[in-house]
């Protein structure tokens, strides 16, 4: 209350708590940032454009094209792009995990498990250095946000996505987009959209959620918040060329009926797209990765390493397993049952040796006192 009081008194001073956010802003603009985004989905649905796309950048300069014979034996793998981007002095280091291959196999059985291993292998890389010494220089290549790319043709979740999701939901951020929107009427995408989404939540699959806005936040935001949820999933399109339309220059895709705009809200979500992955999540998706998914990684680490069974101290074991360093708990039935019969005949036996020497005593008690 005193504390109160003074400050009150001084009317218009101020400690100086009020500079924090621009020491925080200062701090992050010169340290820069780092994000990882992985993209999986079936050849031919645009991932490669639509990444070009968002980040105006040329990832794919070295890109060929398979065949068909190609992709009928081609195998999944996983590759990285990283390229820094700067902008108004705020750099980013962004690095695009690619997953070509994936679905394109006559079996797709299993496919999607070198993608796990790769994200569980992120953590393990991530936890490994942060249990070391050198922690201040630790570099973040954990998975922060997974773009799923779901086909515009499919009516709803095929069964590679479904399982593929339920592999990958507990591990990463999924944020699912319809590929090529421009293939569908409005009420053609409408319907596709709500259809997804039922079948994420039969299916139990947990999707990025955005944080809720609070009762006081601006009114602005919660306008953002409730159009982003009703846009999941965010079908878009994709495109490197300019074009003309109304005596401007556009970034779309030119058809014999008109151009379909890649930034025009009215045609697809792109824009929205964006601003998640740029504008307004990118540190909330980081953050989640941090205090959500890792966590439950580091967690399981930690009870696998407590799970051992540790031998009380004091706890003794006879010679014979002392020598060949075989426990009775790690021994077969049959092998215990034969350490049991001969430790209950050498009891025997030593119970047999004390008899004698007792009825020995007996019989000769003058022999055990010393004479006078």
């Amino acid at each position: 209350m005193l504390a109160c009081t003074q400050a009150q008194d001084r009317g218009q001073e101020y400690v100086g708590f009020a500079t924090l956010p621009n020491q925080l802003h200062r701090k992050s603009v010169k340290k820069g940032f780092d994000f990882t985004l992985m993209v999986a989905g079936e050849s031919g649905l645009g991932k490669s454009t639509l990444i070009d796309s968002l980040f105006l950048t040329d990832l794919y300069k070295e890109r060929t094209l398979p065949d068909a014979q190609e992709r009928v034996t081609k195998t999944l793998k996983i590759t990285r792009h990283g390229v820094e981007i700067e902008e108004r002095g705020v750099r980013v280091k962004l690095t695009v995990v690619d997953t070509p291959g994936f679905g394109d196999a006559i079996d797709n059985s299993d496919c999607w498990k070198p993608i796990v291993a790769y994200i569980d292998e992120q953590f393990e890389q991530f936890f490994q250095d942060e249990s070391g010494l050198n922690r201040k220089n630790i570099q973040d290549n954990r998975v922060h946000c997974l773009l799923y790319f779901l086909s515009p043709l499919g009516h709803g979740l095929r069964p590679l996505d479904i399982k593929f999701m339920k592999a990958v939901h507990e591990k990463v951020n999924i944020i699912p987009v319809i590929a090529k929107a421009d293939a569908l009427t409005p009420s053609e995408v409408q319907r596709a959209k709500q259809k997804i989404r039922e079948e994420i939540q039969e299916h139990g699959i947990e999707v990025y959620r955005f944080p809720e806005t609070d009762s006081d936040e601006e009114e602005e935001f919660k306008r953002l918040y409730n159009e982003l949820m009703d846009s999941i999933p965010f079908a878009v399109i994709g495109s490197r060329s300019m074009v003309e339309t109304k005596g401007k220059q556009v970034r779309g895709r030119f058809y014999p009926w008109g151009v379909a705009e890649v930034e025009n809200a009215h045609h697809c979500d792109f824009d929205k797209l964006r601003t998640v992955l740029i504008q307004t999540h990118l540190h909330d998706l980081k953050e989640v990765t941090q205090d959500v998914h890792y966590e439950n990684y580091r967690a399981h680490c930690l009870q696998r390493q407590g799970a051992e069974p540790e031998r009380a101290p004091g706890s003794s074991r006879t010679n014979r397993e002392s020598e060949s360093g075989l426990s009775m708990d790690t021994l077969p039935v049959s092998e215990t049952a034969k350490l049991i019969e001969e430790k209950e005949r050498e009891l025997r036996q030593m119970q047999e040796m004390l008899q004698k020497m007792q009825q020995q005593m007996q019989q000769n008690p003058g022999e055990q006192s010393d004479p006078l």
